[in-house]
């Protein structure tokens, strides 16, 4: 993102050129907490949480509603109901929470209090209106809505054979992180044309914005995809796959293995006090 970072030089506009550069992944993790320290590492990660809390908590309960919902019409081995309820509930989360992204994005671009935050906000309101809060949702609900539903997809299906195979009765913690982890690393792959398009779009948005010039090319998805394969070939579709499969397959794998055994938790503990309660009434 270095080309986006301008500075003021008098009354013009120069590139920002940082000192150095990263030659890969682990050298960028070394350089930047050599010179920024360890906890720079999750810097931005109260704007990170403002999206991440509310939008897990709408999708994986809206999930487990609905595919409740589905077995009772399709029955419990329809390979129909993971690829839906996965579908549905990600774009709703996505609508739900999508006004949320603005916010974050004007965190994570510049140091703000929260009453210059809520002005920012206001204004841009003002400006663009309200349906300027869901700007964005449509790229990212093509790279999304797809991404879960080939994650749960090949959850549910690695899950149980992981189950056939182990003889269990419902996952572990160790088959619901092996199946998260594959499952992420497949939709991951599959879906990251959009996620570049998704950046490159940001990224044209940011240059306009900052330069303040007017916006002379297309950003529709399909004519970004066929600029970054006309500049870059096909390959350039799934550049960055390293990084994201490293942070993509370990976050679907702790989040969907934590989420099971947590249910798992709160499943026998509800069925002892129901036993409980049967036992003291009974006697």
């Amino acid at each position: 993102m270095d080309h986006v970072y301008v500075c003021e030089d008098g009354n013009s506009k120069a590139w920002y050129k940082k000192p150095g550069h990263f030659r890969g992944m682990l050298d960028a993790f070394v350089k930047i907490i050599k010179i920024e320290g360890i906890k720079s590492l999750w810097s931005g990660l109260p704007p990170t949480l403002i999206m991440a809390v509310p939008s897990t908590v709408i999708y994986f309960t809206s999930y487990d509603q609905l595919s409740e919902v589905l077995i009772s019409k399709l029955g419990k081995d329809s390979d129909y109901i993971p690829v839906l309820a996965g579908s549905i509930s990600r774009l709703g989360s996505l609508t739900v929470v999508s006004p949320l992204e603005l916010i974050r994005t004007k965190m994570q671009s510049r140091q703000l209090s929260y009453k210059q935050l809520r002005i920012c906000i206001n204004n841009t309101l003002a400006k663009d209106g309200w349906l300027s809060l869901w700007r964005g949702w449509g790229p990212t609900a093509l790279r999304d809505v797809p991404f879960s539903a080939i994650y749960w997809y090949h959850y549910e299906r690695i899950k149980k054979r992981l189950c056939k195979t182990f003889d269990a009765h419902e996952p572990t913690f160790m088959i619901s992180f092996t199946s998260g982890a594959t499952a992420g690393s497949i939709a991951a792959t599959v879906t990251l044309p959009f996620d570049v398009v998704k950046t490159h779009k940001q990224t044209e948005i940011w240059e306009y914005e900052t330069l303040n010039l007017s916006q002379k090319r297309s950003t529709s998805t399909w004519t970004v995809m066929k600029r970054i394969v006309a500049e870059h070939g096909f390959t350039g579709l799934f550049a960055g796959i390293v990084p994201r499969l490293i942070k993509v397959a370990p976050a679907c794998a702790i989040m969907i293995s934590t989420y099971e055994y947590g249910k798992s938790f709160f499943r026998k503990l509800n069925k002892q006090k129901i036993y409980k309660a049967i036992n003291s009434h009974s006697s």
